[in-house]
């Protein structure tokens, strides 16, 4: 809440689209269609998305934008709706006059955008977490796949923790994709499930839930959640669940850790970037990213993968000379640029090698465990 109120106050939720100063420029902007959960349940994961491409915009025009154009993010809300981001993506396509498409944030939103934006033969370039699998010219992967994610997350409980799990998500589309990838990654390492559950988002007591995972004796909570996320862990830690079982937490960010409030520590994640990293690239990402907001708020990897996902556009436009869709999607193949945690490369399969990290919660934020190093993605695609 105190996030949410402080983007109020500093004007960062409006829905139109974001026309940035183009005085110093004598060519037409660069206009790229954005479409992000600005407003329902999904909010917090699109501002903090906002908050990374309109850092990204604000540095690439100040530079000299783009082959000496500056760019210009028009953003659609989604609203948090499958059906609307579809809606969304027709009008940004049809009236917008946009040379790409970043967005949107969940996965059940991509299969609805995916197939607009190849008919319209527009690069759709998505930073949010996906099972991985979806193949084509015109869609781009520009975050972690479960390879990436999911396999060392398991690797590394399955070393510390023990081989036995609960799973316990969301009843949404991302959970249970998420739990399909899971499960025979599990049985792969010699692990076991011993019970699996999905919660509503009417959900208020979670007791018998908890009876039922401490029951299971599995030692670890593969958590996929995220609306009832806070009201589960802190009913989960009045109850010493806790005490005997150990999370390990899918797509955790600092954003939802701020929101906890001080609750659910030494719950374990792997994640594209750590706010709190020891090096000099990251401080210097999070010390642009306070000073752009202009408060201390959390930075999460969401500002990271989707800065990165801008400033990939722009290298490769300047790597092509020319401003075209389909020679933009040629010099995204390939493409290697620096970003908030390290080397970021696009694959010629679409997807994105990036560095990994274990992460632990503690207090408010995440802190590195272990770094992964470049971790490969198997996306599934051009094998």
């Amino acid at each position: 809440m105190r996030l949410l109120k402080t983007l109020l106050l500093l004007g960062l939720v409006g829905v139109g689209g974001l026309i940035w100063a183009t005085t110093a420029f004598a060519a037409p902007p660069i206009r790229i269609g954005v479409i992000l959960p600005l407003t329902g349940e999904s909010e917090l994961y699109g501002r903090q998305a906002k908050i990374g491409l309109d850092l990204a915009a604000r540095e690439i025009n100040a530079s000299g934008g783009i082959l000496g154009r500056p760019v210009e993010l028009i953003y659609r809300d989604d609203k948090s709706s499958p059906q609307t981001a579809a809606e969304a993506a027709r009008k940004s396509l049809k009236h917008d006059k946009i040379e790409a498409l970043i967005g949107p944030m969940v996965a059940s939103a991509l299969d609805e955008v995916a197939p607009i934006a190849e008919k319209a033969r527009t690069p759709l370039l998505y930073a949010g977490s996906y099972e991985g699998g979806k193949c084509g010219r015109y869609i781009f992967s520009t975050s972690a796949l479960p390879s990436q994610e999911l396999d060392e997350l398991l690797r590394y409980m399955g070393a510390h923790f023990g081989t036995s799990y609960y799973l316990l998500g969301s009843d949404d589309d991302w959970a249970h994709r998420m739990f399909v990838s899971a499960e025979p990654r599990i049985a792969a390492i010699g692990g076991t499930v011993t019970g699996k559950s999905y919660v509503k988002d009417d959900v208020v007591d979670f007791s018998s839930l908890i009876g039922e995972i401490a029951a299971s004796k599995a030692k670890i909570l593969l958590l996929a959640m995220h609306q009832q996320a806070a009201r589960f862990i802190s009913q989960a830690e009045t109850k010493g669940l806790f005490k005997q079982i150990t999370v390990a937490y899918l797509s955790l960010s600092e954003a939802e850790i701020n929101a906890f409030a001080g609750i659910g520590q030494n719950m374990y994640a792997v994640v594209p970037f750590v706010a709190t990293y020891d090096n000099p690239q990251t401080a210097a990402f999070v010390a642009k990213v306070h000073a752009h907001l202009g408060y201390d708020g959390p930075v999460s990897h969401h500002v990271a993968t989707h800065y990165a996902t801008l400033m990939a556009i722009r290298a490769a436009f300047e790597k092509a000379g020319v401003i075209d869709k389909e020679k933009l999607i040629d010099a995204l193949e390939g493409l290697a640029i620096e970003g908030p945690t390290g080397r970021i490369v696009i694959g010629k399969d679409h997807h994105t090698t990036m560095t990994m990290f274990v992460a632990r919660t503690k207090d408010r934020t995440l802190v590195p465990v272990v770094t992964l190093g470049e971790i490969v993605p198997a996306s599934g695609c051009y094998q």
